[in-house]
């Protein structure tokens, strides 16, 4: 026979393990939410003023353009774009925070926010690889911050399945997240690699890694397909000029300033280049390519604009501002 203190103490752990149970049967049969677009002229006005200010890269209007867009998801949080546009203007905020004289500690907080509304984005069209992508991106630099490994390898591992959903957009996504790395970092390199079998995913050949010309693959240029994410579009006026901006700041990086230029130079190759932002920015990279080699390794305190792309004021603007 049990001693009588142990059957006092049996029925608590049967009414434990009936409560965990429980709670894991309510968790596990939880409705799953499904995605409904939100079509009402509030959404549309918020979506016109999420696009306006991003394409005019109106930078200090990001919180004027998040309310509207925050008040729709309230109310229809069931549809997957209102959560993506959301978290993109999140992204914007931390990711172009070299354009204030003092960020505050406070702005990584964007990182964590935008994280959970790209994870609704996802849960609610899981085929939209741009969102696990972001997501995927989203959660390596939480776990980079909080020094989490876990978090930072879920994210990695995430990433490498939004690249196999679509690779002409999320390898450059990939490379351009881990940009920042130190140059002499085994996965600096990794992230140089994707950018350059971008490149070649984009025009299903391999350029020439040091004498790079896109001029013979303008003509496949097209904005539908995958291959969509390799060229300029409405969402993106200068997507391309954007790439080799960031491509070559990448080579440039690595050691590399005269294959860096010639990268820079495709950039001219945009019907759009003419029109774009950041052409002045483009003409002083390739002037200061060998000097820029340091720089982009150890940025000067202060320093702004002669930066890897990623750490600048034009690291979302430098694709998506219009004019």
């Amino acid at each position: 026979m049990f001693p009588l203190a142990r059957w006092r103490v049996f029925p608590s752990l049967v009414l434990g393990a009936g409560l965990s149970g429980c709670a894991w049967v309510a968790v596990a049969t939880a409705p799953v939410k499904q995605p409904a677009s939100d079509d009402s002229p509030a959404a549309q006005a918020a979506d016109r003023a999420f696009w306006d200010t991003l394409h005019a890269g109106r930078y200090d209007q990001i919180a004027t353009a998040l309310e509207p867009l925050q008040a729709e998801y309230l109310a229809h949080p069931n549809d997957p774009k209102l959560a993506a546009h959301v978290a993109f203007l999140h992204i914007w905020r931390v990711s172009e925070r070299g354009r204030l004289d003092a960020p505050p500690a406070t702005i990584t907080d964007d990182i964590a926010l935008a994280r959970r509304y790209f994870q609704e984005a996802v849960a609610l069209a899981p085929d939209d690889a741009r969102f696990r992508g972001f997501y995927a991106g989203m959660l390596m630099a939480e776990g980079s911050i909080h020094h989490d490994e876990k978090l930072t390898r879920q994210g990695f591992f995430a990433m490498g399945d939004a690249v196999d959903a679509w690779p002409e957009f999320n390898l450059f996504a990939r490379g351009y997240v881990m940009s920042p790395l130190p140059y002499d970092d085994p996965k600096y390199a990794d992230a140089l690699e994707d950018e350059w079998k971008n490149v070649d995913k984009c025009i299903d050949a391999a350029i020439d890694r040091k004498n790079p010309d896109f001029a013979p693959y303008m003509a496949l240029e097209r904005r539908d397909g995958p291959k969509r994410a390799c060229w300029n579009s409405w969402i993106a006026p200068h997507n391309f000029e954007g790439f080799f901006l960031n491509m070559g700041d990448m080579v440039v990086k690595s050691g590399d300033p005269e294959t860096g230029r010639r990268l820079y130079a495709q950039a001219k190759l945009s019907k759009q280049y003419d029109s774009w932002p950041l052409k002045d920015v483009l003409e002083r990279r390739i002037a200061q390519a060998p000097e820029n080699v340091a720089l982009f390794r150890a940025p000067a305190q202060g320093e702004r604009e002669r930066r890897i792309m990623e750490q600048t004021g034009f690291s979302c603007t430098g694709c998506h501002q219009e004019k």
